[in-house]
């Protein structure tokens, strides 16, 4: 995650304290930053500026609107290259130690970052995820309900998932302003004021040697084509793994030149 686009402005800063529990940014691992800012930058349309953590740190714009972070953290980790998604929690150092009671694995942090503190973690499936405390950008109401991503979790069982993440995260609980969480078609759906903006799906299986078949979370980019999106992405070094055509349309999952897995799909409001 780029901790410099979560910067709110002066006058309301809206930090994760307010605003908890929801997905509020997404993060790309990479390994080579000018060559992922080259590869999305055909396949998204994104430009980028530099991050406030210095030269191997960016956040990708559209149309002039942060959407997501890039930084070469890859190689230093030692860790695939993967987008990442961060959830809002109001205290860093709680909802870590929420994690690891439950059996998940907190791999990074609470780092103290510009804007404020970040975890990198996985729940007890292995699935890798972030969370966030401090300050979001002036423009989080915008991408939270604009939709720039969404997520789906790939994960053994739906409903277990949900209990842990609803634990950690506070989801279904009675603090005002908490994720709401309902079941439909066999789905966990995840919505934050009214807006859907996870779902959680069984059937993944731990020990598989296909990374799309294990435990993970899927980060979902809606494109005004997907066909025009995904012959970019093949064009400029990617490749296509899957392909499903739902209700709304088709969608695409890729992989990066990286192996980073993302997926294409309809520029519909997110069901």
């Amino acid at each position: 995650m780029d901790k410099e686009t979560p910067a709110a402005s002066a006058a309301q800063p809206l930090t994760t304290d307010t605003v908890f529990g929801a997905p509020c940014w997404v993060s790309l691992m990479a390994r080579d930053l000018g060559a992922a800012q080259d590869f999305y930058g055909h396949v998204l349309g994104w430009t980028f500026r530099k991050g406030r953590l210095g030269d191997e740190f960016s956040v990708a714009l559209s149309d002039g609107v942060p959407v997501a972070g890039i930084g070469a953290l890859a190689r230093t980790l030692r860790m695939a290259v993967a987008w990442t998604p961060y959830f809002a929690v109001g205290d860093a150092d709680a909802t870590a130690a929420r994690i690891r009671e439950r059996s998940g694995t907190v791999a990074v942090g609470p780092l103290a970052l510009a804007g404020g503190r970040g975890v990198l973690a996985a729940d007890r499936d292995g699935a890798v995820f972030g969370i966030w405390e401090g300050q979001l950008y002036s423009g989080w109401d915008v991408w939270h309900k604009d939709a720039p991503a969404w997520l789906r979790l790939r994960t053994r069982n739906a409903f277990d998932a949900a209990i842990f993440y609803g634990e950690v995260l506070e989801w279904a609980s009675e603090r005002p302003g908490c994720c709401e969480v309902d079941y439909e078609d066999d789905e966990v759906v995840l919505r934050s004021g009214g807006h859907v903006v996870a779902r959680l799906s069984s059937g993944a299986v731990e020990a598989a040697v296909d990374p799309t078949i294990r435990p993970h979370w899927q980060v979902y980019f809606p494109v005004p084509d997907v066909e025009h999106g995904a012959r970019a992405a093949v064009g400029h070094g990617g490749a296509e793994v899957s392909r499903e055509t739902t209700p709304y349309g088709p969608e695409v999952t890729l992989r990066d030149p990286d192996g980073g897995l993302f997926t294409l799909t309809s520029d519909v409001p997110r069901r």
